[in-house]
């Protein structure tokens, strides 16, 4: 008898990020993607966390993009033993050469920072997840194929990849094991989105892994014409208000949309002389990535490139300093979330000036600064420093690289007939939800499951999936806002409430209660432990 095969959820499970699915069938391990959680602070304690499988016994990754949420924990997985092959697409190789050590470099800045913190004197040191030197050894074990190609990733596996169009390089991953015909969405891009085609693949599948990152948001139409438009008046709005325009972008894709809008702004003289500064090293890079893929791109004119007078790249920590006495000038900078790299040092430098504006043009996940900024913090806490928030905050939705609600209904309805189960990932608890609903409204017929991080279930083909393992329902709430979070908006805001009460005395008294409140957990948790020996 033929065994089934089977899958775990390891991320991405009611939540957008850390992408990881573990196909196992007959003792051979395939991985489909291995990414980084983002978000909460719980959230990212996962990426530090045990993998839930043994690295030195994966046969193989299969990669379906470059996004860190996706890629991010391959240096990590590498240096704890997995030696086979990371499948992916060309340009999916070509990034990832700069996006693991950027990463890498990332690690070990933001530990050598948060280490030298004052408020952390006397703690032991935190260690960064992997090195530089680790994420090149991960990118060393890249093997690109091309699309709707044929491959074999372990024994008794084959797969091929399938144009996803999300960003550079994005595909789909189709697995045929044990019987059974899997489709792995990975990220979907929209309709009409530049640089790249439609999503495509083929039909008739077992098992089918839609994400769901807009699973609750059905956008309007709009090109790219009309969205040069939007960012046309956004930028004229922030330079009449005479401070800088910075914008959270991530360093892959959505700064080169955003170039290719300004080049072509500045071409047809729709705006002045404006100085742009790419406050990111590894756009640098990306962007040269992109010029070497250039004859696979849509949508670029052929006056139109990414050599822009007004465009200045900044290399150096240096360089991005002096951007400090900048006024009336675009940066852009990474990254998109606002959790890491330079954008943090422009938001303190900018956040508190009522004539600097912030624009978001990127989805932010539960739990992130951005998110934090976007949904009208008054302060925030950025690097132990306590920010208030006097910038201007705007939104323009119409760069996401993601498909929106009705684009993935019909996605899924193209993939149909689906035989067993159709799982629905990489969303947030209500775009879940509602993806869901629609989907059994259109495809009722199809069997739509929520699963949770650490949830195994057997894959027999024209059934549907059999869960053999529960998960961790304690995760979905680590995906939204924590204790952390938490703390850093009570403690932002706890001066200014102080200062509120009329007294010295009063103000103490406040403090003193405060003070024993926190004692009181100490004590009830010390007399249960007693009670417990007892």
């Amino acid at each position: 008898m033929t065994k089934p095969l089977n899958l775990t959820f390891h991320g991405a499970a009611r939540t957008v990020t850390g992408s990881c699915h573990e196909f196992v069938h007959d003792g051979r391990r395939v991985l489909v993607d291995c990414g980084m959680f983002q978000g909460s602070r719980t959230l990212e304690g996962l990426n530090a966390g045990a993998f839930g499988f043994n690295p030195a016994k994966v046969d193989a990754v299969v990669l379906t993009h470059a996004h860190i949420d996706h890629s991010g924990l391959l240096p990590r997985l590498v240096a704890e033993g997995f030696t086979g092959k990371i499948w992916c697409t060309q340009p999916t190789a070509d990034l990832l050469e700069y996006m693991l050590a950027d990463a890498g470099r990332i690690q070990e800045a933001d530990v050598a920072r948060r280490n030298r913190r004052r408020d952390r004197a006397g703690e032991e040191e935190f260690q960064p997840l992997y090195t530089e030197a680790d994420a090149l050894a991960a990118w060393d074990q890249c093997e690109a194929v091309a699309l709707e190609e044929w491959f074999e990733p372990a024994p008794g596996f084959r797969a091929r990849l399938w144009n996803a169009g999300h960003i550079l390089g994005s595909a789909s991953a189709e697995l045929e094991a044990g019987g059974a015909r899997v489709l792995v969405s990975g990220d979907l891009g929209p309709d009409n989105k530049a640089f790249h085609a439609d999503p495509e693949s083929p039909s008739g599948f077992d098992f089918v892994l839609c994400e769901s990152t807009y699973g609750d948001r059905a956008r309007e139409p709009i090109t790219i014409e009309q969205r040069r438009k939007l960012l046309h008046a956004e930028i004229r709005g922030a330079l009449t208000r005479g401070g800088n325009l910075v914008i959270p972008t991530f360093a892959l894709e959505r700064t080169q949309e955003l170039l290719l809008d300004i080049a072509e702004l500045v071409r047809t003289g729709a705006l002045p002389d404006v100085p742009v500064f790419i406050d990111s090293p590894l756009a640098h890079n990306a962007t040269h990535v992109f010029e070497r893929h250039a004859a696979e791109l849509e949508d670029v004119h052929p006056d139109c490139t990414f050599k822009c007078p007004n465009f200045h790249f900044t290399e150096s920590v240096q360089e991005s300093i002096r951007l400090n006495s900048v006024s009336g000038a675009i940066i852009l900078a990474a990254s998109g979330m606002c959790e890491a790299g330079r954008i943090r040092h422009h938001l303190v430098h900018n956040l508190f000036r009522r004539d600097s504006t912030v624009l978001f043009v990127g989805y932010q996940a539960q739990g992130t600064l951005g998110r934090v900024i976007l949904e009208g913090a008054e302060r925030v806490r950025i690097s132990g420093q306590d920010i208030t928030v006097r910038a201007a905050i705007r939104r323009i939705d119409s760069y996401s690289a993601h498909a929106d609600q009705g684009e993935l209904l019909d996605w899924i309805a193209e993939r149909a007939p689906i035989r067993g189960s159709l799982f629905l990932v990489h969303g947030e608890q209500d775009a879940l939800e509602e993806l869901r609903r629609l989907t059994q409204a259109r495809l009722p017929e199809v069997q739509a499951v929520l699963p949770e991080i650490g949830e195994s279930y057997d894959l027999v083909a024209g059934q549907p999936a059999k869960r053999t393992h529960t998960g961790r329902s304690d995760l979905t709430r680590a995906a939204g806002h924590d204790w952390q979070n938490s703390y850093a908006d009570f403690v932002s805001g706890l001066k200014r409430d102080l200062a509120r009460i009329d007294s010295a005395q009063r103000r103490a008294e406040a403090v003193e209660a405060m003070r024993k409140v926190l004692e009181s957990y100490t004590d009830f948790r010390h007399n249960r432990k007693e009670h417990g020996k007892r």
